[in-house]
């Protein structure tokens, strides 16, 4: 009576015990297929950008935006425009900031042009070795008088790099912080970007311009494949389970 007992408690307890493992199965594969569906649309918003910052860059150029225009500047609807600024290059306020190029390692020439209308735009002439960083090593490279400009749109740079950190005091600079770099000079009416300078004949030949990297990492296919993948593999393993489980139950 015992063994018999047993078994009907066990046969009792076996459809609860599948009922709640197969639920948490359909959470797992729901899970996979979402995730898979999510990388999907990533995927198109990633094409999308790239179609669009494409456009940009090979866009004529046009004129900077004007200061009531500066608070509304932003990295989806403006980062890698290609604009032409013209004004006076304030040579003794250039400001290096650490890069590493295909170059080498040295620095990125950032210097500041007034416009017209008294305002500053903040431009990376291009980059110069650690050997050149001294003004005093390129003298042909500085351009005096009324200069025009063309490059890409660049947004500001806060704080400092992914591995360390702005240090004005110290005139040690990672990144291109526009707002930090306008204030160890004392100076006021900067616009909230930069531009990139693009490649263009300099006496010396530095800085290099045109130098901007325009990578957008996309492997959203791949993540999808793999979501989808797994949500197969769930599918194709839970089919196997209860196949030997109902062989197991016909042999009982």
């Amino acid at each position: 009576m015992s063994e018999q007992h047993a078994l009907k408690t066990q046969h009792r307890r076996s459809p609860f015990i599948l009922a709640v493992f197969g639920g948490l199965l359909l959470l797992v594969i729901m899970g996979f297929a979402a995730l898979g569906i999510w990388q999907l649309e990533r995927l198109s918003w990633k094409l999308d950008l790239i179609a669009r910052v494409d456009a940009r860059v090979h866009a004529a150029p046009v004129p900077p935006p004007e200061r009531s225009e500066w608070q509304n500047i932003n990295a989806a609807a403006d980062e890698y425009r290609r604009i032409t600024v013209s004004g006076t290059f304030l040579n003794d306020s250039e400001t290096l900031v650490g890069a590493s190029t295909e170059l080498g390692p040295g620095f990125w020439v950032m210097t500041p042009l007034v416009l017209a209308d008294g305002t500053t735009v903040f431009v990376n002439r291009g980059f110069v070795p650690s050997d050149r960083r001294d003004r005093k090593t390129r003298p042909d490279s500085e351009t005096n008088g009324i200069v025009t400009v063309t490059g890409l749109m660049r947004m500001t740079e806060p704080k400092g790099s992914l591995l360390q950190s702005n240090d004005p005091a110290a005139g040690r600079w990672y990144s291109r912080d526009v707002a930090a770099i306008a204030q160890s000079l004392g100076m006021k009416d900067e616009a909230p970007y930069f531009i990139d300078a693009e490649a263009a004949p300099v006496p010396g030949q530095l800085p290099v311009g045109g130098l901007t990297k325009i990578v957008f990492p996309n492997n959203h296919l791949v993540y999808a494949i793999t979501w989808f993948a797994l949500a197969l593999m769930t599918v194709a393993g839970c089919a196997i389970a209860i196949r030997h489980e109902w062989a197991a139950r016909d042999r009982r």
